[in-house]
């Protein structure tokens, strides 16, 4: 190796040496670790929120068919709670020929059973469970004791067995007698034990079976207790009339019941019950409008499919359907499946709309966060930016720049919130919507780039002019918020023309979005004069303070358009769905009202006079009013024409008054005019006109009526009188005197009492009766607890609160921003002011009231938005398909939230101040105000 002396090294081994010289030799200055720092925060901060708003745009499809799953398992739940979900029904002849074999019929009824599972379409293949089979006789009349019994036997392959028992066994098959089995609560009422032969006898035949009780059994909380409910509790009827003093049921076997068919030549009722059993995934399947379509398809195909496997055609060509030996009636399918599912996608319909808009507001909110973040950007980097367009470079090359850097960013972000999106997203719903959180992530990624653009692009020079630029841009300003308010209101006006098209509507998710946008541009354009009068009448009192701080709020109000915009939303939507919310409670609760008619309800009364007595009585209830209803049909008193048919209804007035002091339909009565000529003074609807005399002949009877007044709108709408398609006679039952009682069609007991236990009604009268009762309890504190626990109103709640919940942390962000952007100018004044001998506490009193009336503006606006919305989109939005009832529910603001909304809002900008504080104390006067400085 050659030695080289100094300075004789080649030339670019040199200078390679000198740069890493120089590379160890540099150290950052403190202007470039703070550039850098802040650059890192905001991209920190960018990246953030692409992910929050990636995964909210991605995962909301999802997520909403999780919430609807959920929903519709709820809504399934609550139907198959008060009795089977599909039932099958068939009338079974005597056996065509006498059994030589054992008894084989609890067999057979089971191979009918499955014939008619396999008949289920594909649809609802694997999604149907056999509940139980049961078998009904006529009831057989037996002496026990002193009393009349009227004792239905039923076979039903779900009944008490093993230790359910508390005496004896279950009824067996013995060919020499029946075997029954009753419950204890029967034993106790009746006085029956083990061993007690009975006598039954069936009809007007003259054939007597021997019986004895094999067993007694606890129900507990079985099923078929409240599903039988006589077979739990015998029912005590008037002897006098009926000639029967009890009525009760009892459990037996195939065998007995099919020999009691044949000895009183009867039919027997076979039923067979399923229900349906969804899974999760399966759920949010069929909670969309296709999978619904097709479940409700399927179960309407399940009723007209079951008779080809359960019948067939003879070598004549007739239908022949049996069950075992016996003939049978084609099945009947009753279920109430079908009328939930399609009520369900209608509300969920709507439902998705309203959740809609919390979400656009929500990417909204985001998206201005976004341009907030960017603003603050270009301004720390805007004097770098200048130097560099000074020395050649180019605005487009300098916005490709920043896009550039923040591309790993905004693809980090993205790639998070896609994979949050993914990680959430349910088996069986719809993937993430991964087209539209890539459209919102080059939104968020663009934003910066063109604020960059904008900030550094060529200029043409200022000329000397008379003033006509400013008018030029003051009609630019005018015609593009013109523009906003236009198309603002054109949303509105074709919403409530053509309606809501879809569940996804894009133009109703669109359109509170640039409402808020209006709201905002009216704000800018309205507060700043009021403001700027206070600060002119502050000026002439004592402290400068307030005169400072009301002038620079005016003056900087249009720079306050997007955290106004952001304040507004979030505000407007929050209250938009608190008053959705509350207008869907109390509508439920109107609509609960008009269902039951009183705290409790129980129609059908003639059928079951001692029940209706019971409940009369029951603990709890302090008044009681009977509803009967008579349908008449009107022949003119003057002219004998036939005026068509219409509900006579009538009721005491004055009891119904002391019941529900602010009933409508009693206070109308109370004030009717009486009819002459022994007329029955009636109050009708439109349609027939006051004066006019009617008669009507009701079960061999003529009546004459007269249209003494008008039904007012209230009244008509009273729960007493419940949902009447036909026309209404409301009359008081002390003048209908000529009707006696038990020539009315229909009769409703509505009990009242605050203190009213539902499960002591539901102990009277069960949820679920036999077919033979018509009666049917309805309980107001039910469906209100029905009503909480919908799967809907959860799904709407829920989504509401987490948009709220995430747009009130972006306008956090957002605001908090925006005050650093405005920071500087803000931090000279007060520097200014420190100098002049202005205290800390009255520097930190100038930023508040500078803050207030944007503040206040926000507020202003956001309500007014919010409240503003239902009215505005009532008829695309027609919330009746939440709450039911007769009429559109009436708008009803919950305040409670709406105060706590205005409570942390003040909490939202209290701390926003005091994080832009924080971060000013850390600012030396040096880096504010600086000697020589002109800032006028």
């Amino acid at each position: 190796m050659t030695d080289r002396a100094p300075g004789t090294e080649p030339a670019f081994t040199g200078g390679l040496v000198d740069r890493l010289r120089a590379l160890r030799s540099w150290r950052p200055d403190v202007l470039t670790i703070r550039e850098a720092r802040s650059d890192v925060v905001l991209l920190a901060c960018l990246a953030a929120l692409v992910a929050l708003l990636t995964a909210a745009a991605a995962a909301a499809p999802p997520l909403m068919d999780r919430l609807a799953g959920r929903a519709l398992l709820d809504r399934v739940a609550a139907v198959q709670a008060n009795g089977p979900g599909l039932q099958f029904s068939s009338a079974l002849e005597v056996p065509h020929a006498r059994r030589t074999e054992p008894v084989t019929f609890g067999r057979d009824l089971d191979d009918s059973g499955k014939h008619i599972m396999s008949a289920a379409p594909v649809v609802l293949t694997d999604r149907l469970v056999a509940r139980s089979a049961r078998v009904e006789l006529p009831p057989v009349a037996a002496t026990i004791g002193d009393e009349s019994v009227s004792l239905g036997l039923l076979y039903a392959d779900d009944a008490p067995r093993g230790r359910s028992y508390t005496e004896g066994r279950a009824p067996g098959e013995n060919r020499g007698r029946v075997e029954i089995a009753v419950s204890a609560r029967t034993a106790s009422v009746l006085r029956l034990r083990v061993g007690q032969r009975l006598t039954l006898r069936q009809g007007s035949l003259p054939v007597t079976t021997p019986a004895v009780v094999a067993g007694v059994f606890e129900l507990g909380s079985q099923r078929i207790g409240r599903e039988v409910p006589l077979l739990g509790d015998p029912l005590k009827v008037p002897g006098a009339t009926t000639g029967i003093d009890r009525q009760a049921a009892a459990l037996t076997s195939p065998g007995a019941l099919e020999r009691l068919q044949t000895s009183g030549q009867v039919q027997l009722s076979a039923t067979w019950n399923q229900q349906l059993d969804l899974t999760g995934a399966e759920a949010i399947r069929f909670s969309g409008v296709h999978g619904s379509a097709e479940l409700q398809r399927g179960l309407y195909q399940y009723g007209q499919l079951v008779d080809d496997s359960f019948c067939r055609q003879d070598a004549d060509g007739y239908q022949v359907c049996t069950v075992g030996a016996h003939g049978a009636s084609p099945l009947t399918m009753s279920s109430q499946l079908p009328g939930m599912t399609e009520r369900f996608t209608t509300e969920w319909h709507r439902a998705e709309a309203v959740i809609s808009f919390s979400l656009v507001s929500l990417i909204s909110v985001g998206l201005a966060t976004c341009v907030v973040t960017a603003l603050l950007a270009v301004r720390r980097r805007l004097d770098a930016h200048r130097l560099q367009r000074a020395r050649g470079a180019g605005a487009l090359g300098l916005a490709a720049t920043r896009a550039g850097q923040t591309s790993p960013v905004v693809l980090i972000g993205m790639l998070v919130g896609l994979a949050v999106a993914w990680s959430v997203a349910p088996s069986g719903a719809s993937g993430p919507a991964y087209g539209t959180a890539a459209v919102v992530a080059a939104l968020a990624w663009l934003v910066l780039p063109a604020l960059t653009w904008h900030a550094v692009r060529d200029r043409a020079p200022r000329q000397p002019t008379d003033g006509r630029d400013g008018a030029r841009a003051g009609a630019r300003r005018i015609t593009a918020e013109a523009t906003v308010l236009l198309l603002a209101g054109a949303g509105v006006l074709a919403l409530r023309t053509r309606g809501m098209q879809e569940a996804t509507d894009p133009q109703l998710a669109a359109v509170p979005a640039l409402l808020g946008l209006a709201t905002v541009l009216l704000l800018v354009r309205c507060y700043p004069p009021p403001v700027r009068f206070l600060a002119r009448w502050s000026a002439r009192r004592r402290g400068a303070v307030p005169m400072i701080a009301l002038a620079r709020a005016a003056k900087d109000a249009p720079a306050r358009a997007l955290a106004l915009l952001v304040l507004v939303i979030t505000l407007g939507t929050a209250v938009f769905s608190s008053l959705v919310a509350g207008t869907i409670t109390e509508g439920r609760r109107a609509a609960a009202d008009w269902h039951v008619g009183a705290d409790a309800s129980y129609a059908g009364a003639q059928a079951d006079p001692e029940t209706a007595q019971k409940l009369s009585r029951a603990p709890g209830v302090r008044h009681r009013v009977t509803v009967s209803r008579t349908s008449a049909a009107l022949i003119g008193a003057a002219d004998g024409g036939n005026h068509g048919r219409a509900d006579l209804v009538s009721l005491d007035a004055s009891a119904l008054g002391a019941a529900a002091p602010g009933s409508p339909a009693a206070a109308a009565l109370s004030r009717a005019p009486r009819a002459g000529h022994g007329a029955v003074p009636v109050l009708t609807g439109p349609g027939l006109p006051v004066g006019a005399t009617y008669t009507s002949t009701l079960r061999g009877r003529t009546l004459g009526f007269t249209v003494v007044g008008r039904l007012t709108d209230d009244a008509a709408h009273d729960p007493v009188l419940e949902d009447r398609d036909n026309r209404v006679l409301l009359a008081d039952t002390a003048a209908l005197t000529g009707l006696r009682a038990k020539d009315q069609e229909e009769k409703t007991l509505l009990l009242y009492g605050s203190a009213i236990d539902a499960d002591v009604l539901r102990g009277i009268a069960p949820r679920a009766t036999v077919k033979d009762s018509a009666g049917e309890l309805r309980i107001r504190s039910e469906s209100a607890a029905g009503d909480r626990d919908d799967g809907v109103l959860v799904a709407l709640s829920t989504a509401h609160t987490v948009c709220s919940l995430l747009a009130a942390l972006l306008a956090f962000v957002a605001l908090v921003l925006d005050l650093l952007l405005s920071a500087p100018e803000r931090g000279r004044t007060a520097a200014k002011l420190r100098t002049l001998g202005l205290g800390t506490r009255a520097v930190g009193g100038l930023q508040i009231l500078q803050l207030l009336p944007m503040a206040l503006a926000a507020a202003a606006g956001g309500i007014a938005l919010g409240v503003a919305l239902p009215v505005l989109l009532g008829p695309a939005l027609k919330l009746r398909d939440f709450t039911g009832g007769p009429a559109e529910p009436a708008l009803h603001a919950d305040y409670a939230p709406v105060a706590l909304l205005g409570v942390g809002f003040a909490v939202l900008i209290a701390a926003a101040v005091a994080a832009e504080t924080w971060l000013a104390r850390r600012r030396g006067l040096g880096a504010v105000l600086r000697v020589g400085e002109n800032d006028t």
